[in-house]
Formats: C-alpha cells, structure tokens, sequence
C-alpha cells in the first residue's frame, strides 16, 4: 500500500501565494517522478507540474514563471510554491508519484486539496 498525503490548500486572495506539499509512504521501492495536477469543475485533470529524481522539472505553461515545484527534505516529499495566483487557478490540486513499488509499478494519487482564488 502506498498512500500520498497533500497540505497546504485554502482560500486566498488573487495576487497571494499558497504551498502544498506531499508526502509518500508505503512499500515503496523507488520514485522517478512527483508531481502535481489539478482538475476545476467540469473539467479534465491537467499537469501542473512535475520533477523528476534527477531535478528536472515541468511545468504547464499556464503556471510558468508562477508556480515552483522542488522536493522536500524528507524524503518522498514534493513541495509546489503558488505565487500570484489567479482566479483560474482554482481547482482541487492532486499529488502524483511515479516509480516501482517492491511488487510493481508505482503509479499513486492522493486524495486532492482544494486551492480557492478569489477574486
């Protein structure tokens, strides 16, 4: 079993700044990827960004320049920093960890917190 715990959603104002971070734990073998998607209502879950276990990051060109994703100093742990946040950035934000359990492939979300932008 494998389980992704996310923080650091809420409520804030457009122009302010939020950080989720994400922990993994679990018969975990090895992670390539953390990363962060979000989905807003009636809509797809889309990429916001990711960084591999070699540093290299992605990101959704929508978040580009605002948004810094970076692994924490647990380990297992990724951190995305939201600055300048926008009303269209609202959205439930999910934690994602790619890599290889002891018995298989690793492919984990977590349960989703809730990222409000007022305007």
């Amino acid at each position: 079993q494998v389980q992704l715990v996310e923080s650091g959603g809420g409520l804030v104002q457009a122009g302010g700044s939020l950080r989720l971070s994400c922990a993994a734990s679990g018969s975990i073998f090895n992670i390539n990827l953390m990363g962060w998607y979000r989905q807003a209502p009636g809509k797809q879950r889309d990429l916001v960004a990711f960084i591999t276990s070699a540093g290299t990051t992605k990101y959704a060109d929508s978040v580009k320049g605002r948004f810094t994703i970076s692994r924490g100093n647990a380990k297992n742990m990724v951190n995305l920093q939201m600055n300048s946040l926008k009303p269209e950035d609202t959205a439930v934000y999910y934690c994602n960890t790619k890599g290889s359990l002891l018995s298989g492939p690793l492919d984990a979300w977590g349960q989703g917190t809730p990222v409000t932008v007022s305007s």
